[in-house]
């Protein structure tokens, strides 16, 4: 398929305020006009599963729902440029905060401080029955899109449609403890790393420092500017935020355990599910993260599918690198 060209920042034609983004207390919730310091206004909050959730919402609320999943270590920002231009096609866009990100907090001190992929996939189905949120688009990039496919995989008759950065992300700890050639191994650097006492004590001292030098290797051409950067990294400074990761990471090598009680979705999971749900599959031509290429997992979805290369330097948050590219595989998703 061609390369999708984008320019790497545009400009937003139109201001997307509505009922629909009006937030618990009354507050209008205004996007403006897209910016390099530009955001998203006041947020919502809602107790969902484990989670009181923080979230951004926009568009009407009888359009098509899309819920954006951010990834790490990124937040909510990853969308701020895309969440308009679907509201404006109509489209009701919901945007929240991850375990351990922003403004969501857990509901209990009792609850461990998980980040295996099937206890970011519950929180993700909590929402969206806390919001009544039926059958939307599933997007995401990150560990959000290793959600948005999980979401696809095993609950597919809640999902309209899907669309995933770098593919089919499902992973299983059997297969995470298979070698990899040495230069693949490199990528992975900070995974060994957060399996150490000092990894762990080096990002809880240096988390903003450590998050820029992911974003610079991950999207080696995206000239993001410094207000861009602290505007995302502020959520990284949630009180636990750093037990996710860490345990993120961990688990996905066997060297931290997971909860039972997702233990029949981890076995599900860890049999590679196809994925039926119509998709569209991103890859930037500059995504300097470890990536799957992209015909290792197209047989995976066995669904209506489409896989589309964004040309024009782009990296690994390619919805805040490429939105408009992001935005229209959202819209033509829902049509497929």
């Amino acid at each position: 398929m061609e390369p999708v060209k984008v320019r790497r920042r545009h400009v937003l034609a139109a201001t997307v305020i509505g009922a629909a983004a009006i937030t618990a207390v009354g507050t209008p919730s205004a996007f403006g006009q897209s910016s390099p310091d530009a955001g998203f206004g006041p947020l919502r909050r809602i107790k969902a599963g484990d989670l009181e959730v923080a979230y951004a919402e926009a568009g009407p609320a009888s359009g098509m729902p899309v819920l954006l999943l951010h990834g790490w270590p990124y937040d909510i920002h990853t969308y701020v440029d895309v969440a308009p231009r679907l509201a404006a096609a109509g489209h009701r866009v919901i945007v929240p905060y991850l375990r351990g990100y922003g403004a969501t907090r857990f509901l209990s001190e009792s609850t461990p401080r998980n980040g295996q992929q099937a206890a970011l996939a519950v929180d993700a189905i909590a929402l969206m029955d806390a919001l009544g949120l039926e059958r939307p688009i599933v997007a995401g990039c990150d560990w959000g899109a290793r959600t948005a496919c999980i979401l696809a995989a095993l609950w597919p008759e809640r999902c309209r449609g899907l669309v995933s950065v770098s593919g089919y992300l499902i992973g299983s700890q059997e297969l995470n403890r298979a070698p990899l050639p040495p230069q693949a191994e490199l990528q992975w650097w900070y995974q060994y790393y957060f399996v150490t006492e000092r990894g762990e004590a080096g990002y809880r001292k240096y988390t903003h420092e450590f998050a820029r030098l992911i974003w610079q290797l991950a999207s080696p051409r995206w000239q993001f500017s410094e207000a861009t950067f602290r505007r995302s990294a502020d959520a990284l400074d949630n009180p636990d935020h750093v037990a996710i990761a860490i345990h993120n990471y961990r688990w996905r090598l066997g060297l931290a355990a997971g909860e039972a009680r997702f233990e029949d979705l981890e076995r599900k999971l860890a049999s590679l599910p196809s994925i039926v749900t119509p998709t569209i599959t991103l890859e930037g031509d500059a995504n300097g993260a470890p990536h799957p290429d992209p015909t290792s997992y197209a047989r995976r979805f066995t669904g209506k599918y489409q896989h589309r290369l964004v040309a024009g330097g782009i990296g690994h948050n390619l919805p805040q690198e490429a939105p408009d590219a992001f935005a229209k595989a959202v819209i033509d998703v829902g049509k497929l």
